[in-house]
């Protein structure tokens, strides 16, 4: 038995040699392989599969409605999961109203307004997928709907003309203001069919069970034979309706006309506008990094509170700098700007965006307008603290961009502590007219300044200055602050000019009415003060009753003509 055993071990080994000379195995083993592989393959490829068809689930389900047209181009252009999930993550926080919470309020609001239409209004198909499903997780929930979930009986207002009829289901949503469509917004849904599914109506006459019934459902003007119903049923219901020129006995409304109702629709369509998220500033961009679109920014302190400073942004742009735009023989330039306020601990204070545009200058102006500059202002009440700003402005024609970093301190103003604002280097200040109310930018209590931002001047200029005083003490035999105002100007360390302001002459003043005291000044540079270099104007501000003064400063360049 044990010689029968190893006679057979024997052969299979004798066999196992042949086999393998003759590359028999090989074959069987890569045959099998070759089994084997396909089926892992099969694996992969159906992974990879799966992977896609989520992409393609965000694009063409979650987001279908509020993916702009360029995201989705980008998007499509991506070419690995890492990417494709990164343009996820900032899509979502491109849309964060507040960046600094965990949650994005914006993500769950629109997911709830999924989950609500496909509650609501689905009906043979999912709710978000319905007119009305579409329109609610776009927009939001309107502000007010008139419903007649059964229709019948309805008697027209007078824009649609009067009269009576009997109508489909429909219903009407007013909006009072949707971003980047408008206000006063009026979408009207109907349900021809009764099956719950309502559609978006282009006429009022859509609604209309009796409009293709002879006779019946007339307008008032129909009635009266001053119109032809036929000529309503002609136009199918469409944009050739009774709110046009078939109702002669009332006026319609103009956000009724066909091309007003058109571009709604044509409005309706797009994805809501995220403004210029995409100027946000990265956290490892250089300290200053605006060579490509040079501007400038200086920021100013006005008092409203010992925990409450208004604080003023402006900004700058040289025309020179910018690119213009001919529209039909005129020419303009525009900047996008976004900006971004960041305490001490990190946690963003606050944020703004809006556009800067240049005036309209003809063809015989541009050369003059070229050498003008624009400037913007934006003011933000913050507490006392360390802060710093991050401004992006972009040049909509040229594509330019300017990126500026600025850190500043907020002061503290103690109370009855005598004090000033910022020293504003003024481009212009004009007295506000004391029977109007004051609005706009560079309004400064009684008056409006515009800072001059760069604080680079020419010899011949005047340097124009402006601020307000804080809790000076009382004058008791005159009821009123006594205040002494001298202005000195360095240069290197060495006074060069000393002014003291006597209350006489036209380019000073100091107004003691209201709550805030205003001294301004303007200073032509001439002479010494014409000469090329960096000054240090100081304003010294004395308070004749408690004797305490406070010296504001700012610095100015003259530079060569």
């Amino acid at each position: 038995m044990k010689r029968d055993f190893f006679l057979f071990r024997r052969i299979v080994g004798v066999a196992l040699v042949l086999m393998l000379s003759a590359g028999i195995i090989p074959g069987v083993l890569a045959q099998g392989k070759s089994q084997e592989k396909p089926a892992k393959d099969r694996n992969e490829k159906k992974k990879k599969e799966e992977l896609k068809s989520v992409y393609k689930k965000w694009l063409d389900e979650d987001v279908p409605y509020i993916i702009t047209d360029d995201e989705r181009k980008a998007f499509k252009q991506l070419k690995t999961d890492e990417e494709r999930d990164q343009f996820i993550e900032q899509f979502w926080l491109r849309r964060d109203p507040d960046p600094d919470t965990p949650e994005n309020e914006y993500k769950d609001e629109y997911f709830q307004r999924i989950e609500y239409a496909n509650e609501k209004f689905t009906s043979g198909i999912a709710g978000w997928r319905t007119d009305r499903g579409r329109i609610y997780v776009t927009f939001g929930k309107p502000d007010e709907i008139e419903s007649h979930p059964s229709g019948g009986s309805y008697d027209r207002p007078s824009y649609e003309g009067g009269g009576s009829t009997s109508t489909y289901p429909f219903e009407t949503w007013w909006y009072r203001y949707i971003e980047g469509i408008g206000s006063d917004i009026e979408i009207e849904f109907v349900d021809p069919s009764g099956s719950g599914e309502y559609h978006i109506a282009r006429s009022p006459d859509e609604k209309d069970a009796l409009l293709n019934v002879p006779g019946a459902g007339l307008t008032l003007a129909e009635s009266l034979g001053m119109a032809n119903k036929a000529d309503r049923v002609a136009g199918g219901g469409g944009l050739s309706n009774s709110t046009g020129g078939n109702n002669q006995m009332f006026a319609g409304r103009a956000k009724d006309q066909p091309f007003e109702k058109l571009q709604l629709l044509a409005d309706l369509q797009r994805a809501p506008a995220i403004k210029f998220r995409d100027l946000e500033v990265k956290a490892d961009l250089p300290e200053i990094a605006s060579d490509v679109l040079p501007f400038s920014v200086r920021t100013d302190f006005f008092r409203i509170g010992s925990e409450s400073v208004a604080t003023s942004f402006t900004m700058q742009f040289d025309h020179a700098d910018l690119s213009f735009k001919n529209q039909g023989g005129i020419y303009s330039g525009q900047v996008n700007i976004y900006a971004k306020l960041t305490a001490l601990s990190g946690r963003r204070a606050a944020t703004f965006e809006d556009v800067v545009q240049t005036q309209r200058y003809g063809e015989d102006q541009l050369s003059a307008g070229q050498s003008q500059r624009s400037i913007y202002q934006k003011n933000i009440v913050l507490p006392p603290g360390r802060y710093k700003i991050d401004v992006v402005g972009r040049d909509t024609v040229s594509g330019k961009t300017g990126i500026l970093h600025h850190s500043f301190e907020v002061p503290r103003y103690q109370e009855k502590q005598f004090a000033t604002s910022t020293l504003i280097l003024a481009a212009s200040i004009e007295p506000l007219d004391s029977n109007s109310i004051p609005a706009g930018q560079f309004i400064i209590g009684r008056y409006k300044v515009k800072p001059f931002v760069s604080g680079v001047y020419k010899p011949g200029q005047n340097l124009a200055l402006f601020l307000q005083v804080y809790d000076a003490d009382m004058d008791q035999a005159t009821l009123q602050p006594a205040l002494r105002v001298e202005y000195s100007i360095s240069k290197g360390g060495q006074e060069v000019a000393h002014i003291v302001e006597d209350g006489k002459s036209k380019m000073g003043l100091i107004d003691m009415k209201g709550q805030q005291l205003v001294i301004a000044r303007a200073i032509p540079l001439l002479d010494k003060l014409a000469e090329p270099g960096t000054y240090t104007v100081t304003a010294r501000i004395t308070d004749l009753v408690s004797q305490k003064v406070v010296t504001p400063q700012a610095q100015y360049t003259v530079l060569n003509k």
